[in-house]
């Protein structure tokens, strides 16, 4: 057993253990949970394995404990996971460092933007512009979603819905300022790496 100081903190590890600390479940109750709550936008849960993999790190780093193994009639075999007692302790650990320092991330638009001149400024200006088709998509999708959900869903369940709003709509802001920038002429190369 590693114990919590050696753990990897990761997103599905927090959405792992903070299931587990609602109620016990088996594996494929912790991702329908994920789905149906739309955290499958903050945390991948694409492959079914990575979820299992995950628990298998939690339960030999002393995080998860198995409850009990139970087969219903013509299903399998189903292990209940549920938290111990440093599994909690590590969970609000994790949380305090994730909402208090902001993490060093490597996202894809970011490192793009730094290698511009791989591409033809028109060619950028297309691939904006379709990003901003894309945004403006995804934005208008959670304008709807979060409208919906507010009817009947606590905004507690809703801050990270918000937050993603909050970044797509600022990420649609500077690609349409960049767009501008290169259909004006204010943004232009003419090399290429």
């Amino acid at each position: 057993m590693m114990g919590a100081m050696s753990t990897r903190r990761s997103p599905l590890a927090t959405a792992v253990l903070a299931l587990v600390c609602e109620s016990p479940m088996h594996a494929y109750r912790m991702q329908q949970l994920i789905k149906e709550r739309h955290q499958d936008d903050v945390v991948n849960v694409a492959q079914r394995n990575s979820v299992y993999q995950t628990i298998e790190r939690l339960v030999r780093d002393g995080l998860l404990a198995i409850r009990e193994t139970t087969r219903e009639e013509n299903r399998p075999e189903r292990t209940v996971y549920e938290a111990t007692e440093t599994g909690r302790e590590t969970l609000k650990q994790w949380m305090r460092t994730m909402l208090s320092t902001p993490a060093r991330e490597f996202p894809e638009f970011p490192a793009a933007l730094a290698f511009l001149p791989v591409l033809r400024p028109e060619e950028a200006l297309a691939a904006l512009r379709q990003r901003i088709a894309a945004l403006e998509a995804r934005l208008s999708a959670l304008d709807t979603e979060m409208a919906d959900n507010l009817s009947f869903v606590p905004r507690l369940f809703l801050v990270e819905s918000e937050y993603q709003r909050a970044q797509v709509a600022t990420e649609l802001e500077f690609a349409r300022g960049l767009a501008d920038d290169l259909s004006e002429g204010r943004l232009t190369w003419d090399f290429q790496i």
